[in-house]
């Protein structure tokens, strides 16, 4: 007998970094890790799973960014470079290690990754990885749904409606028009949720969105069945809210499957390993040591001491820990199902690039539970958000109607994260970025071409700069050279823009650098940022 339902939801995001001023530059080699590491392997493995006609459910938000990383030209023949030069660098190392019974088999595991990988790319897929993505909607077993335009974490930028609304209405036109229909649901970024953000996501016609377990528990009244079903919100929208179980049994980095002893560890790589002089030509052109995707061992400790990764025993630490994954979710929905009257959900929420990325095993463990829970002795089966909404549609009455609380994923639940003294210097230069904006497209309600153009980038590098991940970085310290810069640069250009516009003085011939340069959104209208629309 079913008694409840799992949700599985992936959401995959990287900020936008393409250089084409620059041959090779090392943090475009964020997008590319993630392709083989990460995207690839899951879009082949959901292939397998409809091919073999397993009945899975998954729902996956892709970021408008990436999307645009995906279908960039550029950034297409720079990742078959970097593969084709994975390929080359593995082909080299079983030279290196043969007859070595600890690291020839992990060197002949990324040899075949590599050329699959490759062969997926440029034969399989024809570098379009949206179209991939795309093609497993009609199986009824994936649903996509959008996202912000460049993952502003919105809650932040409430004191500015038309700021909010644009990120919104520009993510939601993007999925569009890379997927052909308007989005059931949305991720909203770092599930960064402010009051009144319903009549935003309403007006794009979405249905429902996601919070993390406290913005649930914190909505007014206090909803009685927790997070195991959706909020009414009163805008008759509803929200999902993140199960904390399933999120320590794969986030927590004290009781989490991707910190076990045998998985392979990631910060041991050859490219900090071997001889500089022996991999040079595989690092960046400037010889700094970085990460090459080449590692050999496993995590074996709280230690610096590292033992070689050995992948029989990684392939039964996946499996054992996808049968504790389920058993975990029987008896949950077993003890929920006696307390609840109606079927309980239970929505697991997690970033795309942990599984293949961080956990190097981690598409195997997803391959693993999607096999195997929908088996006839499981007391719940698998099911997207879209489809349980429409399955209890009868039953709505029973959802508590709510008003959610302010809440984000982030370090401690709200908004310290994008809010503290190491990065709320940007806020000022942002919010009279959005006075600007809002001013120029209430004023050029009609424009000619140079100055509609104009206008389209300046709306451009707004948006590049309220990137959560330029602010992130510089909390965390990760890069944050790179993201201060990146964030002055946005909003430089998006300032000698403005100036250009008002003053009658635009240069095309540096009009069209910038452009070539945030090469974003090239559909954009610069009018989302009306006042009124």
């Amino acid at each position: 007998m079913i008694k409840g339902f799992f949700c599985l939801v992936l959401h995959a995001h990287l900020p936008y970094v393409r250089h084409p001023e620059y041959e090779y530059f090392l943090e475009e080699n964020w997008l590319y890790e993630a392709i083989h590491e990460t995207y690839i392997p899951l879009i082949n493995m959901l292939e397998n799973l409809i091919d073999d006609s397993i009945d899975f459910r998954i729902t996956i938000s892709i970021s408008p960014t990436l999307i645009e990383m995906f279908n960039d030209s550029l950034l297409r023949e720079r990742f078959k470079r970097h593969i084709e030069r994975l390929e080359e660098l593995s082909e080299k190392e079983l030279y290196r290690v043969k007859g070595d019974i600890h690291f020839e088999p992990v060197v002949k595991m990324y040899h075949n990754r590599f050329k699959l990988i490759k062969r997926l790319y440029e034969d399989v897929y024809k570098k379009d990885l949206i179209t991939a993505f795309k093609a497993m909607s009609d199986s009824g077993k994936v649903e996509f749904l959008s996202t912000a335009a460049t993952h502003a974490f919105l809650p932040n930028l409430s004191l500015y409606p038309t700021a909010v609304r644009a990120q919104i209405k520009q993510g939601v036109n993007q999925f569009r028009k890379n997927f052909g229909n308007n989005p059931e649901g949305m991720w909203l970024p770092e599930c960064g949720y402010a009051p009144d953000f319903e009549r935003y996501i309403k007006q794009e016609g979405i249905k429902f969105y996601f919070l993390d377990t406290h913005g649930i528990l914190n909505s007014i009244p206090k909803p009685k069945f927790s997070v195991y079903a959706p909020i009414r919100c009163p805008s008759n929208i509803y929200a999902f809210g993140r199960d904390f179980e399933t999120s320590k049994q794969v986030w927590s980095s004290f009781h989490g499957y991707p910190g076990d002893f045998y998985y392979r560890d990631f910060y041991r790589d050859i490219g900090f390993d071997i001889n500089k002089d022996y991999v040079k030509s595989f690092l960046e052109p400037y010889g700094a040591k970085t990460y090459t995707g080449l590692k050999y061992y496993r995590i074996t400790g709280k230690t610096n001491y590292k033992e070689p990764y050995i992948i029989r025993r990684a392939k039964q630490k996946v499996s054992g820990h996808a049968d504790h994954f389920i058993f975990s979710r029987d008896r949950q929905v077993e003890l929920l199902f006696t307390k609840m009257n109606i079927k309980p959900i239970i929505t697991a929420m997690y970033d795309a690039e942990l599984f293949g990325h961080w956990w190097f095993e981690g598409i195997d463990w997803l391959n693993s539970i999607l096999r195997k829970i929908n088996l006839p002795e499981r007391n719940f089966k698998m099911i997207n958000p879209s489809e349980y909404l429409a399955s209890i549609y009868k039953q709505a009455r029973y959802l508590q109607l709510s008003n959610p609380d302010l809440s984000s994923w982030g370090d401690k639940g709200y908004s310290r994260v994008w809010l503290n003294p190491s990065n709320d210097y940007v806020y000022r230069h942002i919010f009279m970025a959005t006075e600007r904006m809002q001013q120029l497209a209430d004023r050029f309600k009609k424009s000619t071409n140079l100055i509609h153009r104009a206008i389209n980038q300046a709306a451009r590098e707004l948006l590049l700069s309220q990137h959560s991940d330029w602010i992130f970085m510089m909390k965390t310290n990760n890069a944050k050279d790179y993201a201060c810069k990146r964030f002055e640069q946005h909003i430089s250009r998006f300032n000698y823009l403005y100036h250009s516009i008002i003053n009658g003085e635009i240069s095309e011939r540096r009009l069209e650098e910038i452009e070539e340069q945030d090469k974003i959104f090239q559909d954009i209208d610069y009018r989302i940022f009306r006042d009124k629309l």
